[in-house]
């Protein structure tokens, strides 16, 4: 009997003094809100720990030792060699946005060679394969090319194995080709540079490492957070531009290049587990054939890994703010000389008269369409920005607005607004 009153009296005290430590901070929580409210200030929303947690962790080391801030890598804006990383997703212009830089004297430019990772090691999910792109890149910004050795299986690789080498300036201009002058500004057409000699990686090795300014532009990074080592890395000090595009008109032209989109899609769509939230929320309709089914279901994706960039740049270090580029696509298109030259000096790049008069008639073309969608052509930029609200249905504008929305509120792309630019 003694026991059990013993017991219960010990169960009261645990819970009496539960109870008094938990007054105070009733107490300050309520005070708090009644500040807020006193002030006209809204309530404070419930915050996901987790996230900003992962985010916070992945500049430690490079940022805060014991809560005193450190200096940046020793690397800096200066440097004798510059490099950058164009970070896009599919159907935003990043072709468009890389010629650009494929133009300019001083630049060496690769256009996805990260390609052959995701080809040679199809199926393999995009999640798995983020390792294997860092290192690639680690590679090639050091201007080592035999990387490319470990996806070309049994052949002697030559720069005609490099993805898209027959638009790509330095491959076909002198010293390595004739077909064109390095310092004039114009698309090289491939035809002429399919008739250059083919040489030994070697030999763009030496040509790469005479050029002031590196870019390789890429879709297949998923996220930011990949490229964190590269960018603590003193020896690369990676600078990024992003380009971002209206998530509707990503989808649109998603859409109508979806066969050629597939493969990437599922690559993407594997690396999520199928407990994850994705619902398929951008499927049009039960009837959709499976192709639109993967491209539009990719997109979610898509829009989530831009919100995770945008949170990671937001709680980067001031340095890595610094060595970061946010680019939209229609204002690239509609201000082509402005955006070029805010490019250019975040790349310490000379900006002249002739490249900017490129990328003004590039934006000035005929029309939008074309029977080839990945090739680099002058386009109307008004159709160009404008398609999707005569190619979507109200449903498929409706889904992509509600999976995007808070990206669309970031990057200031307004609901629904046909009077009202972008």
């Amino acid at each position: 009997m003694k026991r059990r009153l013993n017991k219960k009296y010990l169960i009261l005290i645990l819970a009496y003094s539960g109870l008094l430590l938990l007054i105070p901070y009733v107490l300050d929580y309520g005070d708090r809100s009644g500040q807020r409210a006193k002030h006209g200030l809204p309530q404070q929303q419930p915050r996901c720990p987790d996230l900003e947690n992962t985010v916070a962790l992945l500049w430690d080391n490079g940022y805060k030792v014991n809560g005193s801030e450190v200096p940046e890598p020793a690397a800096n804006r200066s440097q004798a060699r510059i490099h950058i990383y164009l970070h896009a997703t599919w159907r935003t212009g990043s072709s468009f946005l890389g010629e650009l830089f494929n133009q300019h004297p001083d630049v060496f430019y690769l256009y996805e060679p990260m390609w052959h990772i995701w080809q040679a090691l199809y199926p393999g999910d995009a999640g798995s394969l983020q390792g294997a792109v860092r290192d690639m890149m680690n590679s090639l910004y050091r201007c080592d090319f035999s990387v490319l050795k470990l996806y070309a299986g049994s052949q002697n690789i030559t720069t005609s194995f490099i993805f898209g080498w027959k638009m790509n300036k330095v491959i076909c201009s002198e010293p390595l080709c004739d077909a064109h002058k390095r310092h004039e500004i114009g698309l090289v057409r491939e035809d002429q540079c399919a008739k250059c000699q083919k040489r030994d990686l070697r030999e763009l090795e030496r040509e790469c490492k005479k050029y002031p300014v590196m870019v390789i532009k890429g879709v297949r990074v998923l996220d930011m957070s990949t490229l964190v080592p590269l960018m603590k890395d003193p020896a690369i000090n990676l600078q990024i531009i992003q380009l971002f595009r209206d998530p509707r008109a990503v989808h649109n032209s998603r859409l109508k290049s979806k066969q050629a989109l597939v493969k990437e899609s599922i690559q993407v769509l594997r690396s999520k587990k199928q407990t994850d939230k994705y619902k398929r929320l951008l499927v049009p309709s039960n009837r959709v054939n499976r192709a639109e089914s993967y491209v539009s279901s990719a997109m979610e994706i898509i829009c989530d890994n831009w919100l995770s960039d945008m949170m990671l740049v937001m709680n980067a270090p001031p340095w890595v703010r610094r060595n970061y580029l946010r680019i939209r696509y229609e204002d690239l298109v509609l201000q082509p000389m402005q955006e070029l030259q805010r490019m250019h000096r975040f790349a310490n790049l000379s900006t002249f008269p002739a490249l900017e008069k490129f990328a003004l008639n590039m934006t000035h073309g005929q029309g939008y369409s074309s029977d080839k969608p990945f090739l680099i052509s002058s386009r109307d930029a008004k159709e160009a920005i404008y398609a999707w609200r005569e190619r979507l249905n109200v449903e498929q504008i409706n889904q992509v607005e509600a999976y995007c929305s808070e990206v669309m509120r970031q990057l200031g792309y307004q609901k629904n607004s046909v009077d009202k630019a972008t």
